[in-house]
Formats: structure tokens, sequence, C-alpha cells
């Protein structure tokens, strides 16, 4: 009887004890009428106390490419749309997807119109195709700008009554949740750096604004990502180290990103938590391993296009960068990258086969690298002076007041290793464009807001001058 009682006394103490979860702050209640008393109050905490954390199925592999047609048969496919770039549609990467389906028996049409560094203009144009073609599966061969052409060709396809800005990023666009199912989205990433395979994220430029945006939901996420580092040895050189700058500050923007529990406001429904949360525990691990790989083998990518085990573990660098940063977010290097892409004049970017002015993304995201990291580096120097060690400096005698200064020296040494062009100013830019550029970023707050320093205008115009020359 005493097992008993103690038993009963137990559950009474838990029928009557206060939940200590963040979450939750009055006492817990075995009835299920007090539920909403508690969704109540997680809407009013002021910030987040959750994340989570998603990503696409990744199947990795020198010659995996050959298994797509076996995947579509499985998946049942009878009407695929391979959208992939005029450029790509000549090399090997599309060849041996075609090889596959046309091996498998799987009925597919071609979108070859992608836009490297896409625009609304672009965008809505693949849209049209895929509304007209009605596809039950959809395989995106390319870098970023196809995979994200893609995802949302899919979308606005699922969505058939949608106007395009419902699902663009606030404040730009509407930002509304995505409530239809998509089909289903295979990508063949054949360059090492959007990590856009293992996202939720499609970015484009808006041609009105000049200046990038996107859409971000979980459900724009591929269902494989299909990486065959076979494909990333066609890339020449400079493509292979922008695409590699791209993973450096993934990495770095969600490794130093504001954790999640002080990101606000907190969702009042799970479907309104953003698919950038802030950094987190599982997301710093695929930041730091990404780091280390890109300190080891990024130089030797560039350097040789043969080298076949740098080449492939930039390739898995990506992924593991992309992971992290498609949970944790990116922040201001990111958000002051779009308007610079945005605003191009005249620059061409050498190893890129494109009719019209191009900033490439992993370009116009590190040239901001150095000036950002001295601005966020005591905000959470400890982080910034392990990146900077990881990176290949000596930090043992480094005081923390100095960390941001000790990354960005550290940037710029291994920026100027690789010929990365001295700042703004050798891609067109004058301190005459810093307003535009900071007017530009204002809205970019989807990741500007995750910096783990708050900034004004002038804080940006300050960032702006200071990247106008490297070194």
């Amino acid at each position: 009887m005493a097992g008993v009682e103690r038993v009963a006394h137990l559950m009474r103490q838990l029928a009557t004890a206060a939940c200590r979860c963040p979450a939750h702050s009055q006492a817990y209640s075995h009835t299920y009428n007090r539920v909403s008393a508690g969704e109540a109050h997680i809407c009013e905490r002021k910030t987040d106390y959750a994340f989570e954390m998603a990503c696409s199925n990744i199947r990795f592999g020198a010659g995996v490419t050959r298994e797509i047609g076996m995947d579509l048969q499985n998946m049942g496919a009878h009407n695929v749309c391979l959208m992939t770039d005029k450029t790509l549609s000549q090399l090997p990467p599309v060849a041996a997807v075609l090889d596959s389906l046309t091996k498998h028996g799987v009925k597919y049409k071609i979108y070859e119109d992608v836009r490297v560094e896409p625009t609304d203009k672009s965008f809505k144009a693949a849209i049209d195709f895929a509304k007209k073609g009605h596809f039950d599966v959809y395989v995106a061969v390319g870098g970023g700008s196809v995979i994200d052409t893609c995802k949302a060709a899919n979308l606005y396809a699922s969505h058939p009554e949608a106007e395009f800005l419902d699902f663009v990023n606030a404040p730009i666009g509407k930002g509304n949740p995505i409530t239809a199912t998509l089909k289903p989205l295979i990508a063949v990433p054949t360059t090492a750096g959007t990590g856009s395979e293992t996202t939720g994220v499609a970015i484009f430029d808006f041609e009105d604004m000049k200046a990038k945006t996107g859409i971000a939901n979980r459900a724009l996420k591929p269902s494989l990502g299909m990486v065959d580092p076979l494909h990333t040895l066609h890339m020449p050189s400079r493509v292979a180290a922008n695409s590699g700058f791209d993973v450096l500050c993934h990495a770095l923007e969600s490794f130093t990103a504001l954790p999640y529990n002080l990101r606000s406001p907190c969702p009042p429904n799970p479907i309104n938590r953003p698919a950038y949360q802030g950094s987190n525990p599982i997301s710093d691990v695929w930041a730091r391993h990404a780091l280390m790989i890109v300190a080891k083998y990024l130089k030797r990518a560039v350097c040789d296009a043969g080298d076949v085990e740098a080449r492939t573990s930039m390739h898995l660098a990506s992924v593991f960068a992309g992971i992290g940063f498609g949970n944790a977010g990116v922040h201001l290097c990111h958000g002051m990258s779009y308007p610079i892409a945005g605003n191009v004049k005249t620059h061409r970017a050498t190893g890129y086969n494109v009719e019209h002015p191009i900033v490439p993304h992993g370009l116009s995201v590190v040239l901001t690298s150095p000036a950002v990291f001295a601005f966020t580096g005591k905000m959470c120097p400890e982080r910034h002076l392990e990146a900077a060690q990881i990176l290949g400096t000596d930090v043992s005698n480094i005081k923390k007041d100095d960390a941001g200064r000790v990354l960005a020296d550290t940037l710029r040494s291994f920026l100027y290793d690789l010929e990365v062009e001295d700042g703004l100013s050798a891609i067109g830019y004058t301190k005459e464009d810093i307003p535009s550029l900071v007017k530009g970023t204002i809205p970019q707050e989807r990741v500007t807001k995750l910096s783990p320093r708050a900034h004004t205008e002038e804080d940006l115009t300050g960032l702006f001058a200071a990247s106008m020359k490297l070194y």
C-alpha cells in the first residue's frame, strides 16, 4: 500500500507542478481544456524558444547522376520538367541526366532559358512554362540560379491562383505561408557554392528595386539533392572561387548569427516559424565543418580544376554549409550583397558565359565580409576567434576585443591569395553609390535582423564605405 500511496502522491505533485520549459510558466494541468492557455502563453513570449531542422534528402557520390532515371521510375513520374540554362545544356552534367532519363524511358520536357542570377521576370517565364506543362516531377540541373528558378516554378504551378508577390519575403512581398503540396523536385547541383539543393530558399533580382530578394519556406526544399562531384570539374577557376566564397560566408554568417532564442517575434503558430531561425547547436556543427573544408581545399579547388579531391571536398562543404545556413540563416554579408548584385553597372565577371553585366553572388557576398566581421566581432568574440583559427590564424594570444579585427584580417589575406578584386571600387562602385546600396539593404530584414549586432543606416553606410577597398 505504501507503494500505491507513493505513486498517488507523485501523480498529485505532477498535476499541480509548474512546467519549467521556456514555452510555459503556468501550472501544468492534466485536463485537455487548458491546452489553449499554454498556447496563449507561447504567443506572449517576445523571442522564440525552439528551432526546427529541415533539409532535403541528400545522395552524394561520383557518378551518382546515372541513378536519376531509376529514381523517377520509382516515383512513377510520367511528365518531368527538366530545368537548366543554355550553357549547361551543352555540358556533361545535363547529358548525364538525359542519358539516364532516356535509358529508363522517362518522358520529359526541357526548359533551358534559366537566367544566371535570375530576376523576377525570368522567374515568371519559368513559372509560365511550368503551369502550361502540368508536370508531376521537376528536375533542376545547374547552380543556384537553376535550382532556385525550378523551386519557384514548382511553387507557383502548385498555387496557380497566387499572385507573384504572395510568397515573396516581407516587407517586399506578402510572405504568405505555403499551403499546397508541391511536386517532387530533384536538384542536381553543378557548382560547389549555393547549397540550394539543401534549402527552402529561392533568390532573385527584383528589377524594380535593383536588389535581390526571395522566397523562403521549408516547403520549397528539394525532395532529393543528387550531389555528384564529377559535375564540378567543368567549373572555370573564377566560378570555383566565387562559388567557394558563398560557402565560406554561409558558414561564417550562420555560425555568428543571432542565437535562435534571441530572435523575435516568437511565432504564434509553428507555420510562422521562419526557415532562417538564428544560430543553433545543430547548425553550428555543419558550419564549423564546412569552414574546415574551405580552409583546407578552396585554394586547391580554384588553382587546379583537375584536383578531384579538392573539388569533391568543396562540393561536400557546400552541402554542409547549406544544411547549416538553411536553418540558422545568414546576416549582413548576404543582406548587403543583394543591392551589390542588383545595381551592377558594367562589370562582367571572368568565367561566366552570359550576355549581361554580372556580379556573381559569391563575389558580391565576400567583398563586404572583412568589414562585416570587424563590425560584429564584439558581440560573439569567441566565435569570431574560432573561425579565424579554423581559417589558419594563431589566436592564442589575441584579446577578445580584437576578435573582429583578427577575423577581418584573416579574410583579407585569404581573399588576396585567391586574387579577389580589390573591393567594391574594383567592380564599378564609387562612394556616390553608397546611398542606393544602403537603400537596397534596408528591406532585407529577413537576413539582416539575424546580425548579432544591431545596426543603423549610418552603420551600413560605414560598412559599404569600408568595403570599397580591401587591401
